[in-house]
């Protein structure tokens, strides 16, 4: 399947009546906001390839020196990679070029917004680069509230009173999973002592 910028150009001035109906200057702009790639094949589309697609030549003996044509296809996984701005995981088909790119931009949702739409190939990345910028756009025009210092105070507090219904409540379920006695009594109260002393540090250091 062709994913030529040529021809979406051309399906773009068709449903909009022509080009007599654009400023000057728009189509310029829209085809540098296009792919350039000329090929690039269907399943691609459902994925994120990073400009890695088929690729056709010879197989060549080593005796005879015969020629065989013959093609290459990418490595594609199935991936889940998290975004954060979407705050779930996405499960793609990606090349392990384009997770190497990925790895490099410091993760999915950087990796497609430092990607400009013209080298961007396929229709998912362009899909998802899409949402991706409205989302931090959306969060852009957020205002931030900041909480006075007797809010965080309360709010600690509520966190530490909700933590320790949390480890009574897996006390309990340990006693009827697997009865009470001394040196089980022993293993909470060491429990409890080191999560109580890691929540502390926590406080301590924010």
């Amino acid at each position: 399947m062709a994913f030529r910028s040529k021809e979406m150009v051309k399906k773009i001035m068709k449903k909009i009546g022509g080009e007599k109906n654009l400023n000057p200057g728009v189509k310029e702009s829209l085809k540098k906001s296009l792919p350039e790639s000329k090929v690039v094949m269907s399943r691609a589309h459902r994925g994120i390839y990073a400009g890695r697609h088929i690729q056709f030549g010879n197989q060549v003996s080593e005796k005879g020196g015969n020629k065989t044509r013959r093609n290459w296809k990418p490595n594609v996984q199935e991936k889940r990679l998290f975004s954060y701005i979407l705050d779930r995981h996405i499960r793609v088909k990606v090349t392990t070029h384009a997770l190497r790119c990925i790895d490099k931009a410091g993760g999915i949702d950087e990796y497609l917004l430092k990607t400009p739409y013209k080298k961007m190939d396929t229709e998912m990345g362009l899909l998802w680069k899409s949402k991706i910028e409205k989302m931090y756009q959306e969060l852009g025009n957020m205002e931030v509230v900041f909480f006075p210092q007797e809010e965080e105070n309360k709010l600690a507090e509520e966190f530490k009173e909700m933590r320790i219904e949390q480890r009574v409540a897996r006390r309990d379920a340990r006693r009827i999973a697997y009865g009470w006695s001394r040196k089980v009594a022993q293993i909470e109260e060491a429990s409890e002592d080191g999560e109580a002393n890691h929540h502390e540090e926590l406080v301590a250091n924010s």
